[in-house]
Parts: structure tokens; sequence; C-alpha cells
């Protein structure tokens, strides 16, 4: 059986810690898109960690952690963050790469900086870790998989043929030093010792293990709303995030997908440029930032401070539409505990028109919140085990919550520990 672990919003919802928790039952977790311009936070027994490329079942010791096809892998960001986490303690994890995983290429990071600094205030909020190139040179066809860098002759011929385009860009539209082919293939054979060990074809070894009845994990990075077809394009990322993509990502059959939880959390946060309706400024932003998460609100892989928003329903019941949501996992509950009343964006004004149905990029640009205030239950529910021992105004944020967006609300995390759980029985 696969499970896929998704995001409702636009990242930053709590996923990490919930395919560390449904880890525990799963044999086999993989990555399916994106690269290391996102993070996800854990705490565990280990300590507290912020992987980037590295699945979130790495800590157990029966499970395999798998980079498939649809990962923009950077190679030395990878084994760099493998090291920290064997070096805290944390057993060596069991690690199979696909052999049809694209390589993030040096110059992919100095292009993405590059544009970036070009385009000035017009830009996109980019993290600068290569991704926007990197998928721009995918599709192009001028990418790199892991298979090629064990023909070193064909290497060398298509380095030498790509860089050729991509110095006439670095001479006439960016002024920057120019590209050299034998410190490239250089640089690629380190690589290529590096990933040497772990390469496979995952399509295949996955294919074995649903015949065999293991259960495998997908976990995806950030939200819907990043998603590059139905997100709040242009401010997107540059891979599907959608649950869907992780069957072209893992390489399995998309009927294979039975459950797909989908993380949304208890309040809005957002890293990067877009459209994001329930945006709050000023104390309050700071004061709920501050309290946010596990010591605050700021980027796993940036450390910038994340843009803060009450929870948006229209946004919400959107992003677990797409995402196809058998269950909904509701984070950081907890973090709302000192508010007397919670506000909650539960439809948009466009033009004088109310709609609970998400727009198109324009239309969203203009659209303004309508706030519900529900009342607050002021005091701490971390610890709490079941859901009948959470206050009464809890209860009824969720079920009001729950009723707005229209999929079940199966698990609430009131902590950032891998047993601060409350499962509810649906």
């Amino acid at each position: 059986m696969v499970k896929a672990v998704v995001g409702a919003n636009w990242g930053d919802e709590g996923k990490g810690k919930i395919t560390d928790m449904l880890a525990e039952k799963a044999d086999i977790i993989v990555r399916f898109q994106g690269g290391a311009n996102a993070g996800h936070t854990i705490v565990n027994d280990y300590g507290k960690f912020a992987l980037h490329t590295l699945p979130s079942g790495v800590f157990y010791g029966h499970t395999t952690s798998v980079i498939g096809n649809g990962v923009a892998l950077n190679i030395p960001v990878f084994f760099k963050e493998y090291n920290e986490v064997v070096s805290k303690g944390v057993p060596a994890p069991k690690i199979l790469i696909s052999d049809r995983a694209q390589i993030v290429m040096p110059y992919h990071i100095l292009f993405d900086q590059y544009e970036e600094e070009r385009l000035g205030g017009k830009s996109f909020g980019s993290t600068k870790s290569g991704i926007a190139p990197f998928y721009s040179d995918k599709y192009a066809k001028i990418g790199f998989q892991v298979n090629e860098l064990f023909d070193e002759d064909h290497l060398k011929e298509k380095l030498a043929s790509v860089c050729e385009t991509k110095n006439v860009l670095l001479e006439h539209l960016y002024h920057k030093p120019l590209l050299n082919v034998d410190e490239l293939f250089a640089e690629l054979m380190e690589y290529k010792k590096m990933v040497a060990p772990y390469v496979c074809d995952v399509s295949l070894y996955l294919n074995n293990a649903l015949k065999e009845g293991k259960e495998i994990l997908l976990e995806g990075q950030l939200g819907t709303l990043k998603d590059p077809d139905h997100g709040i394009y242009p401010m997107v990322t540059s891979s599907s995030t959608l649950a869907a993509y992780g069957a072209i990502g893992a390489g399995v059959p998309p009927y294979e997908i039975q459950k797909i939880v989908v993380v949304s959390k208890a309040y809005s946060s957002a890293v990067g440029a877009g459209a994001f309706v329930s945006e709050i400024f000023g104390e309050e932003a700071d004061e709920l930032r501050r309290r946010g998460g596990d010591g605050g609100e700021y980027g796993a892989t940036t450390g910038r401070p994340r843009r803060m928003g009450w929870y948006d329903c229209v946004a919400s019941k959107y992003g677990c539409r797409l995402q196809g949501a058998t269950d909904v996992a509701f984070t950081v509950l907890d973090v709302l505990g000192y508010l007397d009343e919670i506000p909650v964006g539960v439809a948009y004004d466009i033009d004088g028109e109310i709609t609970t149905d998400f727009p198109t990029t324009a239309k969203l640009e203009k659209a303004k919140p309508v706030i519900e205030k529900l009342p607050g239950w002021k005091c701490d529910i971390r610890g709490i085990k079941k859901y009948e021992d959470l206050p009464e105004n809890c209860r009824k944020y969720i079920e009001f919550i729950e009723e707005k967006i229209g999929y079940p609300i199966t698990m609430v995390s009131n902590g950032p520990g891998r047993n601060d759980i409350i499962y509810r029985n649906k």
C-alpha cells in the first residue's frame, strides 16, 4: 500500500513531523519532488533536525529512505545532511537514489542567484538553491541524470555542449565568470564517488516491494498553493507538489496511492512572495511568529521569518481537494492557546463578491478575507492524548474548520514531539 503525505497550503505545514510519525509503520519512505530549497523540521529522541533532501523516515532502523526520480538532487548538500544526521547519533540510514534522478549542477545555484539579482525588486523570493534553473534545464532536456555520471565520454561531450550555451548567458546577460568544462567534469567525478553505493532502479525496487506487500510512504515538499499548475502562479515552485505527482516522481502506478494525508496548519504561514489573503502584520504577526512552530516561524532552509496569517478555509479547502485528501492532519494547534478569540478566514471578498472558491492569481491579488472569530480556549493543550479531553472551545475550533473545508481531520498535532498527536476516529 502507498500513502502520501503532502501539504494543503504554502508549505511549512508540519509535514516532516507527520511523515516521521507515520514512518514508524512504513517500510520505505520516498521523497518524490523538489530539492533542498525547503526543509522539514523534526523533533524526536535524537534531537531537533532540519531536513532538506533526506526523507523524514531516516530516524528509524527498519525503513529504507529513497530519493525518487522527481527530486532535484544536490549531491554535496544531500551527503552533508546525511553526515550531520549520523554525527548526532542516528544510526546510518539505508539510502537508495534513483538512477533517473537529476542532478542540481553547481551552475544552477549561480544562475539562480544571478537571475534574482538581475530582477531586483521584481524577484520571485527564491531560496537561491538552483531549483528554477534546474527544472528549466530538465524540461529543456539539457539536464543530467544520475546514471549519466557513469558514462564518462558521453558526460564530457554533453558538458561541453551545455557549457557553450550557458557561457553566452554568463558573458552577455549576467556579466559573470565563464564555466570551465574540465573543472565541472572533475566535480562531477567527485559526485559519482559519493552516489555510487546507493544508485538503483527505484521504480523496479518499489514495484517489487509492492508485490511483497510492503508499506510505502511518499513525502512531498511545500504545498498545493506552490504547485506550478494549480498554485499561485508565478509565485510557485518548479515541480508539482501534488500527491498525484507522487506516482510519477517515485515511479509507482497512480492506483497504488490509497491514502493521502494532507497536512494543514491551525493558522497560516508562508515563505516567499505571492498572494496571501489571510496575512496579518505588525505586533499581531510578531507574536504568532514568536510562539509558532517549535522555536518560532522561521524557514527551515533560509531562516527567513515566515509571513503569518490566520487559518484560511478557502485556500485549505482548495488545497485538500487538489491533493485528494482522505485524511487531514491538523498541526501546531497548541500554539493558539494564548488567544482570547481566534480569527478564521471563511471566505474571500473579491470586488464586493463573496466566494468560498479559490480563484486564479489575478483575482486572488484583489481578495480580502471574510473573517469569523471563534472563542479561544486559553490554556496549554500539550500532553493531551484523547480528543474528548481537549477543551470544548478547542474541539469546536477543529470541528468548525473541518466543516468549512469539507475533509475529515483525523489527526491533531498538539506539540512538536513525535508523540504529541491525537487521533480522531472518523
